[in-house]
């Protein structure tokens, strides 16, 4: 899925990859993030925390009727307030991309797949 956006001078084309790609940056700058994690890996009862290549995997992009959506998961660190942190990612995330695409993202869904210890 694509973000198309029509401007004065043209049509500017937002690859899903890019979003992610901001996205993922934005969430490891965060204080209490250790790293991303696929969404399947909770099934697999396999909790790791994910490579530079494969971070993509750890963020979700959807179109809604309200604007675009995010599914992030993370692994946070052991000792922290959880909601804040949460909170954090959320307005970061959400700043980071509105600014560098200009486009409306409604909501920035951030899933805790694990807790652990530096």
């Amino acid at each position: 899925m694509n973000i198309d956006k029509k401007t004065k001078l043209g049509m500017i084309n937002i690859s899903e990859e890019a979003i992610r790609n901001v996205a993922s940056l934005s969430t490891l700058e965060c204080y209490g993030v250790i790293g991303l994690a696929s969404k399947t890996n909770v099934i697999k009862d396999m909790i790791k925390v994910l490579k530079k290549q494969e971070r993509p995997k750890a963020i979700m992009v959807h179109k809604r009727k309200a604007g675009y959506e995010l599914d992030i998961f993370v692994v946070l660190s052991h000792g922290i307030k959880i909601p804040e942190i949460v909170g954090e990612i959320q307005k970061k995330v959400k700043y980071d991309l509105e600014k560098k695409f200009l486009v409306p993202f409604s909501a920035i869904h951030v899933y805790v797949q694990a807790i652990k210890t530096k």
